[in-house]
């Protein structure tokens, strides 16, 4: 597919592996993050795989109409990572893939690989790249959106296998008529990873507050409060928190972890869903822990969340849905700042059957 030779790439430079790597290689690939997330990677990882790999494997490749090379340090010609392209298939499409070595990571090395790989690829007749992530490696989809591939959606279960499950692909493509310009996600992280205001801190949803997460979805208050009010399943609970930061960085929610920052404990969760960009409109959610009621912490999460909305993010209009007896949060509301709108009958399904009436707020950008 391309020349065997080395290709300059910015803080890096491509090049064919040779046997004085392995030793840098096999470091590299002893790192836990690398075997998570590539698949049939060895574990441990040997200097006779990283031999393995230089001279059977990456010839291999080449020989069946790929490309695979090291990544490597321009000067002193340490061993930064790998990334190839696959065969092109019969329609004319290529597969990318990289890895990175944990002392190369924050460097914008696997970035600028894959954008000189699709770059050179296009230039050949490569028509369209994929670059596959499991959903919950966030760097390596970071690296997707800066190198111009757009967001397609999930392969559920096409991952590496973990247990008795495969893990979910989230899938990111780009066309050699596709500008390349790097993407710049709708909904940005909080700054450091949290939003604080003394009293409650602000957390992405991780897989690790799956527990309080379906523990929270179980309070029969906050269940019925649900649409639709039924019973939570554990499993999906777990999704969603497994999930938060793959639909946060591409658009489509927001699922954080209300914390107490004195004591670091889950007290509920808060959400921006229903995200239309067009309209740079979301709607809020929040659920509390009974244990956490009365300190006025939602009315804080509440202020906390929108006002970064509306000064890190080009949202402009954030709504909110309440039933009419649901006076606890129509406080929260005004006191965040919110304003009755108005009140769509019947909206919501409620127990048995029935329909539940809607009273609807917003808040706007000033």
């Amino acid at each position: 597919m391309l020349p065997q030779e080395a290709i300059p790439a910015g803080p890096a430079v491509l090049r064919l592996p040779v046997e004085g790597d392995a030793d840098q290689i096999a470091r590299a690939c002893s790192d836990p993050g690398i075997s998570r997330y590539v698949p049939f990677m060895p574990s441990p990882y040997t200097r006779d795989d990283a031999l393995t790999w230089i001279t059977k494997t990456v010839p291999e490749k080449w020989g069946d109409g790929g490309a695979y090379f090291v990544v490597a340090d321009p000067a002193t010609d340490e061993v930064l990572g790998a990334a190839g392209l696959q065969p092109r298939d019969r329609f004319g499409a290529s597969d990318v893939g990289y890895w990175l070595a944990p002392w190369a990571r924050g460097r914008g090395v696997a970035t600028a690989a894959v954008r000189v790989l699709a770059e050179r690829a296009f230039a050949l007749g490569v028509t369209r790249i994929s670059l596959l992530a499991d959903v919950d490696n966030i760097p390596s989809q970071r690296v997707a959106f800066r190198s111009g591939f757009a967001h397609e959606g999930v392969l559920r279960g096409a991952g590496v296998p973990r247990g008795d499950t495969s893990s979910d692909v989230a899938v990111f493509g780009r066309l050699s008529t596709d500008p390349g310009d790097p993407i710049t996600p709708f909904l940005p992280f909080f700054p450091g990873g949290s939003l604080t205001d003394g009293v409650v801190r602000l957390t992405p949803l991780t897989a690790a507050d799956a527990g309080d997460h379906f523990a929270l979805a179980s309070v029969p208050d906050v269940t019925e409060s649900h649409v639709p009010p039924r019973p939570p399943v554990y499993a999906a609970n777990e999704l969603v928190c497994r999930y938060a930061r793959h639909r946060w960085l591409t658009g489509q929610r927001i699922d954080a972890a209300i914390r107490d920052e004195r004591t670091g404990e889950f007290a509920g969760d808060i959400q921006l869903t229903g995200v239309v960009p067009d309209l740079g409109q979301a709607m809020l959610g929040y659920s509390l822990l009974p244990a956490f009621r009365g300190r006025g912490l939602v009315t804080r999460a509440v202020t906390l969340l929108v006002d970064w909305a509306f000064g890190q993010t080009p949202l402009r209009r954030i709504v909110a849905g309440t039933t009419t007896g649901n006076t606890a949060s129509h406080r929260v509301l005004e006191r965040a700042g919110f304003t009755r709108e108005h009140l769509v009958r019947g909206l919501l399904p409620g127990p048995g059957g029935t329909r539940v009436d809607d009273l609807q707020w917003a808040r706007t950008r000033d």
